[in-house]
C-alpha cells in the first residue's frame, strides 16, 4: 500500500523539475526575459555540454557487471514486439506506411528516461531503480536511437532513388556520397550523377547540388522577358548534437528525374550519363542562342521551378553543354524532398529562422512571441475557409503529413519502385548513419561512459578528482538545464496541441496505454515479478522522449505529433505515472 510519505518522496524528486520548466516558460511567455536568439544559445549549451555530460555521469557511475539482464530482456522484447507488429501492419494494411511505423514506434517505446525517468523512479522505488533506468538509457543511446536513424535514412534513400531513378533503380550497383553530405533527410538539394560501367550497370555519385547557389532563370517570351526566381536554402549546419534545438528547410521543391529506360539503353558503354534534365537543369538557356545562362540571386530558402530551353532546332553545329555535345548525354538530378516549413536560418529552440529577420518572397516582417514558430507547428488545426479548425494528419498511406499534402506523388508508397540490391542500399544507409553518429556528442558521451565504467568497475580504478569535479559541475546542472530548455521550447510554440485533438488523443493513448501494456506483457513473458515489474511498467508510461522528436523534425516525419507528445506528455506525465504507481502498489 502506498503511503502519504511515499507520495511525498515522489513529489520531492519530481516537482523541482517542473519548477525549472515553469520558470523557463514564464521567462519567455509572461515576463519576456529571453529572446528566441538567447533561447537558442541556452539550448545549444544544453545540447552540446549539459546533456552529454549528464549522460556520461550516469553511465560511468553505473556498474555494468551488475546489470539486470532480465529487465533488459523485457525492455528489448517490448520494442521487438512493437517493431514486428508495425512491420506486419505496414505490409498488409492499406493504411500502413513506413512513416507511421516510425512514428508509432517512437510513441510507444522511447520514453524520456534520462531527464524524467531517473529522478521519478528513484523517488518511487529507490536508488536501485535509478540503476535500472541508466541501463535503459545505455540501450536507447547505442541501439534504439541508432535504429531510428537507420529507418529515417532508409526512408530518405528510398525517396531519393524513387525520384531520381524511377525506372532504372534496379541497375544501380554502387553509391558514392561526397564527404560534405551527412544526411539524406531531404533538407538540402542533392545532385546525383550516374555513370554506366562496362557491365552495363549504374554507378551513382551523390553530391550537393550546384543549384544550392541562388539563380535567376530568364528567357524571352512573346517579345517580353519572363524571369523565374530560383531561391535556394542555405546549407544546413544541423548535426544530431542539437538535442534541444533544431532547424530544417523551408518548402524546397522536390525535383523529378528525366532518366528513363530510353536514355539508359541508348547510351554507349562506359560513357557518362550526361543529358540535362529539362525539369531541373542547373542552367538556364536563352531561346535565341541556346547557350547556357547562369545567374544568381539572393534567396530565402524557397525553390522556384527552373526552366530549360534546348535552343533552336534544325540543322546546324551541335552545341556543348558542360562539355557534352548538344546536351544529349548529361543527366543532373537535384533532389530535395522535405517540405518542412522552417527555414534554414539560425538555430533556436527547435526552430530555424532568425527571429524578426525572416525573409520571404513577399517581404520581411518581425514576429512577436505568440506568433514565433507558428508555421513550424501548423501541420494540423489550420483555419479553414469557414474559420473552423481542420484536424491534423490521420493514419494514411501517404506518409508524413506535410510531404503528403504538398507533394503526394513523391510518396514512396504511392508508386512502388524497384530498389537497388539490398547490399548496395544497406551500405549507403550505413554510411549516412555513421556520419550522423560521429557528429553527435551523445554518441561519444555514451560510449566513453560505458568504456570507463567497464574499466573502473573491473579493476576498481577511480577517476582523478580534478576530472571528476570538472565533469560533475556541469552534469549536476544538466538535469535542471534540460527541463529549463523544455520550458523554453514550450513557450515558443503557438499551441500545446499542434497536431489536432483527435490525433493528439490517439498519440497519448499509444504513449501512456499501449506502451505500458506491451511492456507489461513482455515483462511477464520473461519472468519479471514484484517491484521489477512495477518499475518496468511505470518507466514505459513516462512522457515522450526528446531525441525522437528531434529526428522527426529533422526528417519531416510527423513532427507535429511528436512535439505534442513532448509538450503535452510532460504536462500529464506526473499525474499519469502517479496513477500507475498507486494502482500497482495496491
Amino acid at each position: 500500500m502506498i503511503s502519504v510519505i511515499d507520495l511525498y518522496h515522489v513529489l520531492t524528486a519530481v516537482v523541482p523539475l517542473y519548477v525549472a520548466m515553469i520558470l523557463a516558460y514564464g521567462s519567455v511567455k509572461w515576463w519576456k526575459i529571453f529572446t528566441p536568439d538567447q533561447c537558442s544559445g541556452i539550448n545549444r549549451f544544453v545540447a552540446l555540454f549539459a546533456v552529454p555530460l549528464l549522460s556520461f555521469h550516469f553511465i560511468s557511475t553505473n556498474n555494468p557487471y551488475a546489470m539486470n539482464y532480465r529487465f533488459i530482456a523485457a525492455d528489448t522484447l517490448q520494442k521487438l514486439i512493437v517493431l514486428a507488429v508495425l512491420a506486419i501492419w505496414s505490409r498488409t494494411s492499406s493504411r500502413g506506411s513506413l512513416e507511421w511505423s516510425i512514428t508509432l514506434f517512437s510513441l510507444s517505446t522511447l520514453p524520456n528516461t534520462l531527464v524524467m525517468g531517473i529522478p521519478l523512479l528513484k523517488g518511487m522505488y529507490g536508488d536501485n531503480s535509478g540503476s535500472l533506468m541508466v541501463q535503459i538509457v545505455v540501450l536507447q543511446c547505442i541501439i534504439w536511437y541508432t535504429l531510428m536513424l537507420f529507418l529515417f535514412e532508409y526512408r530518405g534513400a528510398r525517396m531519393l532513388i524513387a525520384e531520381q531513378f524511377p525506372d532504372t533503380a534496379g541497375s544501380i550497383i554502387s553509391f558514392r556520397v561526397d564527404s560534405d553530405i551527412i544526411s539524406l533527410d531531404g533538407k538540402e538539394p542533392l545532385q546525383t550523377e550516374a555513370e554506366v560501367g562496362e557491365d552495363g550497370k549504374l554507378h551513382v555519385t551523390v553530391r550537393k547540388s550546384t543549384s544550392s547557389r541562388s539563380e535567376i532563370f530568364s528567357r524571352k517570351s512573346h517579345g517580353g522577358i519572363n524571369s523565374g526566381l530560383s531561391l535556394t536554402p542555405r546549407p544546413s549546419n544541423l548535426t544530431n548534437a542539437e538535442i534541444y534545438s533544431l532547424q530544417s528547410s523551408r518548402n524546397p521543391t522536390p525535383r523529378g528525374s528525366s532518366f528513363n529506360h530510353t536514355d539508359f539503353y541508348s547510351m554507349v558503354n562506359g560513357k557518362n550519363v550526361s543529358s540535362v534534365s529539362p525539369r531541373q537543369s542547373n542552367y538556364g538557356f536563352d531561346e535565341e542562342s541556346g547557350l547556357g545562362n547562369q545567374s544568381r540571386a539572393a534567396g530565402n530558402g524557397v525553390y522556384g521551378q527552373g526552366m530549360f530551353s534546348p535552343g533552336p532546332t534544325g540543322p546546324g553545329p551541335k552545341k556543348k553543354v558542360n562539355g557534352a555535345e548538344g546536351g544529349k548525354d548529361l543527366h543532373m538530378f537535384v533532389w530535395s524532398s522535405s517540405a518542412s516549413p522552417v527555414s534554414e536560418g539560425g538555430i533556436h529552440v527547435f526552430r530555424g529562422a532568425d527571429y524578426g529577420n525572416e525573409v520571404n518572397v513577399v517581404g520581411a516582417h518581425p514576429k512577436d512571441y505568440d506568433d514565433f514558430g507558428r508555421d513550424e507547428f501548423s501541420f494540423g488545426n489550420k483555419q479553414g475557409p469557414n474559420g473552423t479548425d481542420r484536424e491534423g494528419p490521420v493514419l494514411s498511406k501517404l506518409g508524413s503529413s506535410s510531404t503528403a499534402e504538398l507533394h503526394p506523388k513523391a510518396s514512396i508508397d504511392a508508386k512502388p519502385t524497384a530498389m537497388p540490391p539490398t547490399s548496395v542500399l544497406t551500405r549507403l544507409i550505413l554510411i549516412m548513419v555513421w556520419r550522423k553518429l560521429i557528429r553527435n556528442p551523445n554518441t561519444y558521451s555514451s560510449l566513453i561512459g560505458l568504456t570507463w565504467s567497464l574499466v573502473s568497475f573491473r579493476w576498481h580504478v577511480e577517476m582523478p578528482a580534478i576530472i571528476a569535479k570538472s565533469i560533475s559541475i556541469l552534469s549536476d546542472a544538466g538535469l535542471g538545464m534540460a527541463m529549463f530548455s523544455l520550458g523554453l521550447f514550450m513557450a515558443l510554440q503557438p499551441r500545446i496541441i499542434a497536431c489536432g485533438k483527435s490525433v493528439a488523443a490517439f498519440s497519448m493513448a499509444v504513449r501512456f496505454l499501449t506502451g505500458p501494456a506491451v511492456m507489461a506483457a513482455a515483462s511477464i513473458a520473461v519472468g519479471l515479478r514484484g517491484v521489477l515489474l512495477h518499475i518496468a511498467i511505470v518507466q514505459a508510461a513516462l512522457p515522450q522522449g526528446i531525441v525522437p522528436f528531434v529526428f522527426a523534425k529533422e526528417y519531416n516525419v510527423h513532427p507535429d505529433i511528436l512535439s505534442t507528445g513532448v509538450i503535452f506528455g510532460m504536462l500529464v506525465a506526473l499525474p499519469i505515472t502517479l496513477v500507475y504507481y498507486i494502482l500497482l502498489g495496491l
